[in-house]
């Protein structure tokens, strides 16, 4: 009986000590994948939030709006090269999930542009995001802090 309650004392720390995993998302026939942001410096005005949206439906949807406690503004960009230099945007009209297609904002290309940090990313600390689609709606989802200069999510 003792080595049951020590197996067990020592499964129930593992599972608190284990470190969180950004949660994947449904909401119609979109599904969000691998939410994730770049922790940022402590004076930082702005910072970068990745995920995927795939569209399985048969029609095409649109994400056309975005926001978060943490910013003052929230928009989709994209990178684009313009002659020899990198230029960043806004997305107008809004950013097409195609039907049956998927759409992924990640580094040096499309991304959620949090302008107007009103503190820093903190790695380990998840950053709550309302996302606005044209068709499916509104959903809350939570992006998961990895470390500064990260190139994609560690979970």
């Amino acid at each position: 009986m003792t080595i049951l309650r020590v197996t067990l004392s020592l499964l129930v720390a593992l599972l608190v000590a284990t470190p969180s995993f950004a949660l994947d998302y449904k909401l119609g026939a979109l599904q969000i994948t691998q939410p994730w942001a770049r922790a940022t410096p402590p004076s930082a005005p702005a910072g970068g939030g990745f995920l995927k949206i795939t569209n399985t439906g048969s029609a095409p949807d649109r994400l056309i709006s975005a926001s978060s406690p943490i910013a003052e503004l929230v928009q989709v960009h994209e990178m684009k090269m313009d002659g020899s230099v990198m230029r960043m945007r806004e997305v107008e009209k809004g950013l097409e999930i195609p039907p049956g297609g998927s759409v992924t904002l990640a580094p040096g290309g499309l991304h959620l542009m949090m302008m107007g940090l009103k503190g820093p990313l903190k790695q380990g600390s998840p950053v709550p995001v309302t996302l606005v689609f044209e068709k499916a709606g509104k959903i809350d989802v939570e992006l998961a802090v990895e470390a500064m200069g990260a190139s994609h999510a560690s979970h």
